[in-house]
């Protein structure tokens, strides 16, 4: 599939006037005003990230509410329960708050719904278990803010709640004791895009700070925060960047006991990028083929003894998963076929028997073969559910609005949402959501685009260069790894098919300096052979360390290159 490449520009006189008060060259000093930064102030704290930095917590619109109504709690010892999603971002939170809380107070206990019984978010039967087992108040992560009859319901059963929560709000809210999210129209927060752990750990600061407790013993729940960061794909700036860089920071120095089992696979030092292939997926297959409570289980165990064991049982769960959401991509793209949807503008795909744990990752897969928004439907007691994945620029919050008759709810963000329907509405929603999406769409959003910072020749690539750029991480949206382009290459002889199925491309290359270097593409091996012919081509790639035989060499990590024209 043909993609758009599409350069950042800079305010040049932003960039000479950074370059002259860093220190740095031209091109560093480019990708940091890319990235907001504009004087030595900003370069400090984009690299040297403390917690102190974090905005004041009672800046959060509920805050005080929010706090007072734990320290009743505590002081009570009235029974708490944590109640949160069972994606990474939910299963995070809960982990972080049951262990923090659970230092105070022994009347803690915490609950996730499963995903086939109760859906997402608050369930009436979390509530029922609540009233049932004496539970006065629930702490609600990662979910809620749409929970209008959950909480009237609770309400009713005397169960306070507190919501901590980061998704979209409607024109009204729940009427809880205090609800937490930012994106509220009426908080003055600074910082808007946290995620539900993010607003989780905001509670803790905050409860933390009422207590007069060290700063520093926040520190050891920055790794589950950082990891919910990575694997909910919310921008890393601002607040978020901070508490990616300390958590990490964490991991890499004291990992908590129910992650170092996934860790020992990974090289140090542990990067964003290992968060969302290597760890997210593991703690979220607990989820999606059994049950979230194991996730929370692993992150709150303190002992080895008791992490190992779930630690293995997860990491079952990750292969069974994986064998389950190849199988449902082929049925999916062979449906695609049959009903004649190739050329269509969306996607939106239907069988009963799908895992409803692994259509997230279907629609996300479908994807990479069309180019379009992505809906993947399965059934589950005469209901429909579904997951909804976007391109880059279209929003499907508001082609699942458009659609709001065909369904019976719907939630989530611009680029990935859930919903639940009738199967008499099936139909009707496809109709609407093509509809939708024919008549919004951008041209330019229907082919995948991929942004680069900067032209280079081979002969500005360093050691140096690189030392500095990773020193820009973590890395993730809003502050994406830099990509730089260099046109007129050519194979200087050495290029060649590599891994196991020989699919792989290992190129060695030089351009008009005279530079020659390797590089690596993924997946690329079909252009060996135009390669091979001396045809020159530009290439599109991050920089890269490359160690082989004891012997560490810059290497390109090629995302694209395509032919120039003779």
């Amino acid at each position: 599939m043909e993609k758009r490449w599409i350069i950042q520009k800079s305010d040049q006189k932003f960039v000479q006037k950074l370059a002259k008060d860093l220190g740095v060259n031209h091109i560093v000093a480019h990708l940091l005003v890319l990235r907001g930064i504009e004087n030595f102030d900003d370069a400090k704290l984009f690299f040297r990230p403390e917690l102190k930095h974090l905005h004041d917590p009672f800046l959060m619109k509920n805050m005080q509410d929010a706090v007072d109504r734990i320290e009743k709690a505590i002081a009570n010892k009235e029974k708490v329960l944590v109640y949160g999603d069972y994606d990474v971002d939910g299963t995070t939170s809960v982990a972080m708050m049951y262990s923090f809380l659970k230092r105070f107070s022994p009347e803690i206990e915490y609950y996730i719904p499963c995903r086939y019984e109760e859906g997402y978010g608050i369930s009436l039967k979390g509530i029922d278990y609540a009233k049932k087992n004496n539970f006065s108040l629930i702490i609600a992560l990662d979910c809620g803010i749409r929970a209008f009859d959950q909480v009237d319901y609770a309400n009713e059963k005397e169960v306070d709640f507190i919501i901590c929560d980061h998704h979209n709000p409607a024109d009204k809210i729940p009427k809880a004791v205090a609800i937490l999210n930012p994106k509220q129209s009426d908080c003055n927060y600074p910082y808007k895009e946290l995620s539900g752990c993010g607003v989780g750990f905001k509670l803790i600061q905050a409860v933390q700070q009422r207590m007069e407790l060290p700063q520093k013993e926040l520190f050891c729940y920055l790794d589950l925060v950082a990891t919910a960061i990575a694997a909910d794909i919310v921008p890393i700036i601002g607040e978020n960047r901070i508490l990616t860089f300390l958590g990490i920071e964490q991991l890499n120095q004291s990992p908590r006991v129910g992650l170092q089992f996934f860790l020992k696979s990974l090289k140090n030092p542990v990067s964003v990028t290992d968060l969302v292939f290597v760890i997210a997926p593991r703690i979220n297959a607990a989820g999606r083929m059994d049950h979230g409570l194991n996730a929370v289980e692993l992150l709150a165990a303190s002992d080895v003894e008791v992490a190992l064991p779930i630690a293995r049982s997860i990491e079952f769960y990750n292969s069974e998963r994986r064998a389950t959401d190849e199988r449902i991509t082929k049925e999916a793209l062979q449906q695609i076929i049959l009903n004649e949807q190739q050329e269509s503008f969306s996607t939106v795909v239907f069988h009963s028997s799908w895992h409803k744990g692994v259509i997230g990752i279907v629609a996300s897969r479908l994807i990479e073969t069309y180019y379009r928004p992505t809906v993947v439907l399965t059934e589950s007691e005469g209901v429909l559910s579904g997951s909804v994945r976007s391109v880059r620029g279209f929003d499907v919050y508001k082609a699942l609005e458009s659609c709001a008759e065909f369904m019976i709810q719907f939630g989530g963000h611009k680029y990935a949402a859930g919903l639940t329907l009738k199967p008499e509405q099936l139909e009707g929603f496809k109709k609407g959501f093509e509809a939708y999406v024919r008549s919004t769409i951008l041209k330019e959003q229907q082919t995948p685009s991929l942004i680069y910072d900067a032209v280079l020749k081979l002969n500005e690539l360093s050691p140096k260069l690189l030392r500095i750029l990773n020193q820009m991480g973590p890395f993730g949206p809003k502050n994406m790894r830099p990509v730089f382009v260099t046109h007129h290459c050519k194979d200087t002889g050495g290029s060649r098919l590599v891994g196991k199925d020989q699919t792989h491309l290992k190129l060695e290359i030089r351009d008009s300096s005279g530079i020659q270097i390797q590089g690596i593409g993924f997946g690329m091996g079909a252009n060996l052979i135009t390669i091979k012919n001396q045809l020159p081509f530009s290439v599109l790639y991050t920089l890269e360390e490359n160690e082989y035989n004891g012997i560490v060499s810059l290497q390109l990590k090629v995302k694209d290159l395509k032919f120039e024209e003779v």
